[in-house]
């Protein structure tokens, strides 16, 4: 087998390539790395179980769910001056992304943090109980909202932001050609969470006596916003043509703040109707907003039907598996443009950190050669599993709901770098093929190598 993202010849599938060591090292090898090494079944597993082996071996991790090494570095050094006997507290870019948090935390736990400013703007502080981390930790997890590892370096280092001003420009220039429209349609964010959390609040802001909508099973902190930051949403799990039907039936009786889904989803890799959610949109005034970041605007074309695309940027766009990034793409063109635009301005908080911004510019500038040669991988590695006697099933946009993917692919596309399996047998054999997989293994997609996680323990581990 080859190693078609690297293009190295090495098995794939050997005797163990992991060492005792290698468990909790950064993917890449990087002090601000988005993974960590969890080169076992076993070491996810008691990752989920905050079994100590693996817990204090972490030097690294997706920074939405372990705290980065420099944040945990930089809190330390604020601690004496913030806390009290039993508090905690975290740290957030903005006024009002601290505000927010404070005020979840209060929602869901029933406490009364406050805010704490730094002085000079550049960071302000959520102070909470030690009862209530919980909360905290969950507005933190599914926010995107936190500073990011490269401001909290930055702090402790007492040195100044970088300049972001040209390369927020560039970046926003480069989506705008790739997605089709002007750049001012472009907006930037810390993470492509904070992008999805704030379409949701926009939404609920133009239409507050409306509810959202998930269409399609998404990524879980997708649903866990809708689910916990605001009214109970409706969730169409399947995303089929009996879902539509039940998606009317829903609409007949309720008002929609507007519909989510992902073209294709996370991790199933199906693709939703989006033009009949599209004329569903228009007839009842709710807008669509759809998650590409799977499918990328190399890939496929997805506006007229949609009036907005989030997306991560930490995905495919940079590559590196070292910065974080999200954007929200609004399409000119739509019914919903005006409105849709305003509640978003009054939700938006532009606090992407200027260090963090020259690399997303920086990272992107190879995006479109990387993506073609990640499609390229992707369905060579996916057609040669898709035959293989020991696989059940190949999840891959190419064999799932293929006709209505194709509808939107650009000339030239393909179908992105995701795919999931699963194995005959898989109870036994799952867990034996994961240990003696030989390239990295940990969470994130999109990097310039490859990456193998067993997705349903680390998202759904309680569920």
């Amino acid at each position: 087998m080859v190693d078609y993202v690297s293009g190295t010849k090495q098995p794939l599938l050997a005797e163990p390539a992991w060492r005792p060591e290698d468990l909790g090292r950064p993917l890449p090898d990087s002090p601000h790395a988005n993974s960590v090494c969890l080169p076992t079944w076993r070491d996810v597993v008691d990752y989920e179980e905050k079994a100590p082996r693996v817990r204090e071996k972490l030097r690294a991790g997706y920074p939405r769910f372990v705290m980065p090494p420099a944040v945990t570095r930089y809190l330390e050094r604020c601690r004496a001056d913030l806390t009290g006997e039993g508090e905690c507290f975290h740290a957030y870019p903005s006024r009002r992304s601290a505000e927010r948090c404070a005020e979840h935390i209060r929602r869901w736990s029933g406490g009364e943090p406050r805010v704490v400013d730094s002085g000079d703007g550049s960071v302000h502080f959520v102070c909470f109980p030690r009862a209530q981390e919980d909360a905290a930790l969950k507005y933190w997890r599914h926010s995107g909202d936190g500073i990011s590892s490269r401001r909290a370096e930055a702090l402790l280092e007492g040195r100044p932001e970088i300049p972001g001003n040209n390369a927020a420009r560039i970046v926003r220039e480069r989506i705008g050609s790739l997605a089709g429209v002007p750049s001012d349609c472009v907006f930037l964010f810390k993470t492509g969470m904070a992008a999805i959390y704030t379409m949701y609040r926009a939404i609920n802001r133009r239409r507050p006596d409306g509810k959202s909508i998930q269409f399609g099973f998404p990524y879980v902190d997708t649903l866990k916003i809708q689910q916990d930051f605001g009214p109970v949403p409706a969730f169409f799990p399947v995303g089929d043509d009996k879902e539509l039907a039940d998606l009317d039936s829903y609409l007949e009786t309720h008002r929609a703040a507007g519909l989510f889904c992902e073209f294709p989803s996370n991790p199933l890799l199906a693709s939703p109707a989006i033009d009949e959610l599209a004329e569903r949109s228009r007839k009842l005034g709710f807008p669509l907003i759809v998650d590409d970041t799977l499918s990328t605007w190399i890939n496929v074309s997805l506006f007229p039907p949609a009036d907005v695309l989030v997306t991560s940027l930490t995905k495919y766009f940079t590559g590196q598996g070292d910065v974080m990034a999200g954007a929200v793409v609004l399409n000119p063109d739509g019914p919903h443009y005006q409105d849709v635009r305003e509640a978003l301005l009054s939700e938006y908080d532009d606090c992407l950190w200027g260090d963090d911004l020259v690399l997303v510019e920086r990272y992107s500038r190879d995006f479109e050669e990387r993506m073609r040669r990640v499609n390229q991988t992707a369905e060579t590695v996916c057609d040669w599993l898709h035959q293989h006697p020991r696989i059940e099933r190949v999840y891959f946009p190419k064999f799932e709901t293929a006709s209505v993917y194709a509808r939107h692919m650009r000339p030239g596309g393909g179908y992105g770098g995701l795919f999931s399996i699963l194995l005959k047998d898989a109870p036994n054999q799952a867990p034996v093929v994961y240990d003696r997989l030989a390239f990295s293994k940990g969470p994130n997609l999109g990097t310039v190598f490859s990456l193998c996680c067993p997705f349903t323990l680390l998202a759904h581990y309680d569920e």
